[in-house]
């Protein structure tokens, strides 16, 4: 099927969504996404970042849709024709849902440790507005410690359902969901129940915020500080493919593999999502347990790549091109003919005997 998309023309199978082929074409064409995670079943439909104006139905029904739609649940019709950053409604609205997420979310990001490399963050600074209109009490929750390696922050939560749908596909067992409806709803284990199965450390990873953080990492370090490596170890459990966050030789954390989306990587082991085991994220924490392949594909949109970028070019010399190699000649030396520089000259002789005398008093003090 021919979809256009911000007047780019792509080829995509049959049953694609809007947002799939939005990103075949990448770029700033692609909708933000806060609730869609390509490895979960059912995700997506929830925090609507990913709404698109869709102008032309297909070629048999050329009739627009009068509502923008979510592109994460719309799939595809030959010949459709979508705006999504050329459309000043859908800016408008993604402007409010932006508004709309950060209503309760607090200003933690001085303080949270998913700052630099947070969607929320980058979804507020590219779509969002400065201020809010928000007047009313902001709700607070407690922290809460969900087992012996994962901690709650639900003041932060969007409710997203990504946790859920992971606990639910991964895991042997969920014990957690989203209690209560509306503005009362939260993410709650039954019954206080700690979170303990052996995969459910990647509800880390599906988190676009601070909700769910690692309490072995928990305000060691900030991410822009380390430098990600890809990393391998024979597991039992897992695919044991990850990436180590280190600084120096000191491992600070371990993840699983995303990708430019955010998304977990299929495992070239395995073939499938690359989830990972307890033991791998929380208990070898030492560079000898794993086999290091090297530095971690990093965008350069992410303040996590700076100073990190691989295959870094330097400019080059412009005006030794133009000269066929020659370097420029200096038309006179500043530093020779006023000897400014020369140690052996008394003080005096360049700034005045009071200014000498000042410097004495001040050097002798």
């Amino acid at each position: 099927m021919k979809v256009t998309i911000d007047n780019i023309t792509v080829e995509v199978p049959n049953g694609t969504t809007i947002l799939q082929a939005a990103r075949k074409i990448g770029g700033d064409v692609t909708p933000p996404a806060m609730c869609f995670y390509t490895p979960l079943k059912g995700s997506g439909g929830k925090c609507r970042t990913c709404l698109v104006e869709v102008s032309k139905g297909s070629e048999k029904d050329p009739r627009p849709m009068p509502k923008l739609v979510a592109s994460c649940r719309t799939t595809v019709m030959d010949g459709m024709e979508i705006k999504s950053i050329t459309s000043q409604r859908v800016l408008d609205a993604r402007a409010g849902v932006v508004e709309f997420l950060l209503l309760n979310h607090p200003l933690d990001c001085p303080i949270c440790d998913q700052a630099g490399e947070c969607h929320l963050q980058d979804l507020s600074y590219e779509h969002g507005k400065n201020g809010t209109r928000y007047e009313f009490q902001r709700r607070t929750f407690k922290k809460r410690d969900l087992g012996q390696y994962i901690q709650l922050h639900m003041t932060r939560c969007i409710l997203c359902y990504r946790c859920v749908f992971t606990a639910d596909q991964v895991s042997e067992k969920r014990v957690h969901g989203v209690l209560d409806r509306g503005d009362h709803a939260e993410i709650a284990t039954y019954i206080e129940k700690n979170l303990n199965n052996e995969f459910i450390g990647n509800v880390i990873d599906v988190c676009p915020v601070g909700a769910l953080t690692d309490k072995t990492f928990r305000f060691k370090n900030r991410v822009w500080f380390t430098k990600p490596m890809t990393a391998h170890r024979d597991c039992d459990k897992c695919c044991g493919e990850v990436t180590l966050w280190m600084r120096g030789d000191e491992v600070f954390r371990v993840t699983a593999r995303k990708d430019e989306w955010g998304e977990i990587k299929t495992s070239e082991k395995t073939g499938k999502t690359g989830w990972i085991c307890n033991d791998c994220r929380f208990d070898k924490k030492k560079a000898s347990d794993w086999t290091i392949e090297g530095l971690a594909p990093i965008d350069r949109h992410s303040v996590i790549g700076q100073g990190k970028y691989k295959g870094l070019k330097k400019p080059e010399e412009t005006i030794e091109k133009v000269l066929d190699g020659r370097k420029p000649r200096l038309l006179m030396d500043i530093h020779s003919v006023s000897e400014v520089n020369n140690p052996a000259i008394e003080l005096s002789e360049i700034n005045g005997p009071a200014t000498s005398a000042v410097f004495k008093k001040n050097n002798h003090e």
